[in-house]
């Protein structure tokens, strides 16, 4: 049986959020979603904040720098590098100053292929298109991840981590649909024995972490997360089809957890009772039984909140929870 160190009936986040202060996010997390609260992204703060040039921060001995296009590889990292150091820097700070009682805490990096998928080469190719930039790529990342969270194991001693890998990109380089830079083509398609391998390599520098994959993507290949050493898949219920099913089974059959996607992540009307009806629907469907539920099923946003206004959010997490905590019942 996996070991889950956060109790039934919880709910959390998936990353990002509104607005530019760290200090003032950590305490929103801290108080809306206790059971497994989460290291904030504020995408708002500018370049250097956003998904990739956050991860790309952690890179080891791959300097980055950001140009008109984007994210590129570099002989030496620029001055946004630096800044998206910096900005992570002072997340984690405010994580310490607030976090020192946390049993588990949650934080976020992007994944190998989807941060191929995003930087380019000097060439102006995306590393995605070069196998030796892409291998080297994913060592380096792996590197940063390990670490990254033994940085936050220094800062909070005793607490229980859990990694979650963000990999939106996953399903376009698997089917050979992401755009080339300069938007006339695609770039080709990589193998599921390329890929998995990269992924892994990530997920294992986590050990001893919990290890989610967040995809908010239709086409999840919830094979190659669950072979790449996956212990819980985080997905948007909105793009789930029902050959998706299936898989969803396989992965609780095995012990995994499911994260489901159930709030919109831009402001909406949400209860409860809607939210809990769409995860009860599905888990029939499933055919598993109704106690298991609150243990494998846990409640989150379809995908970040940055876009959605602060009210939203915290009615957004306090109904989350509250569906949690009512699986239970």
């Amino acid at each position: 049986m996996i070991d889950r160190p956060w109790p039934p009936g919880t709910a959390t986040g998936l990353g990002s959020l509104p607005g530019t202060d760290p200090d003032e996010a950590v305490r929103l997390v801290v108080g809306e979603v206790p059971e497994l609260p989460y290291l904030p992204e504020l995408p708002e703060r500018g370049v250097g904040a956003d998904m990739i040039g956050r991860t790309g921060s952690l890179l080891v001995d791959l300097p980055l720098e950001w140009q008109l296009h984007g994210w590129t590889v570099a002989d030496r990292g620029g001055r946004d590098r630096s800044r998206a150091g910096d900005l992570l820097q002072r997340d984690l700070d405010a994580l310490t100053e607030q976090g020192q009682d946390l049993d588990v805490v949650k934080l976020q990096v992007c994944g190998p292929m989807t941060m191929a998928a995003n930087i380019e080469l000097p060439n102006l190719h995306k590393v995605l298109t070069d196998p030796g930039a892409f291998r080297d790529l994913a060592a380096s990342l792996a590197e940063g991840t390990r670490l990254h969270l033994a940085d936050l194991r220094s800062r909070l001693p005793g607490t229980r981590i859990v990694l979650q890998v963000d990999e939106p990109g996953l399903p376009a380089v698997l089917a050979g649909t992401v755009p080339t830079p300069s938007g006339y083509g695609t770039v080709r398609s990589m193998a599921p024995s390329i890929a998995q391998p990269a992924l892994a390599a990530v997920l294992d520098a986590a050990e001893p972490a919990h290890r989610v994959v967040h995809c908010c993507a239709a086409e999840v290949p919830f094979e190659l997360l669950r072979g790449a050493g996956a212990s819980a898949i985080a997905v948007d219920f909105s793009l789930l089809g029902k050959r998706d099913l299936d898989a969803i089974g396989e992965l609780i059959d095995a012990g995994g957890s499911l994260w489901l996607g159930v709030a919109p992540g831009i402001d909406a009307e949400i209860s409860s009772d809607q939210l809990r009806n769409k995860i009860t629907s599905m888990w029939q469907r499933l055919g598993f039984a109704m106690e298991l539920m609150p243990d494998r099923v846990v409640p989150t946003p379809a995908c970040g909140l940055s876009g959605a206004s602060m009210n939203y959010v915290r009615r957004a997490m306090s109904v989350l929870r509250e569906t949690a905590h009512s699986l239970t019942g």
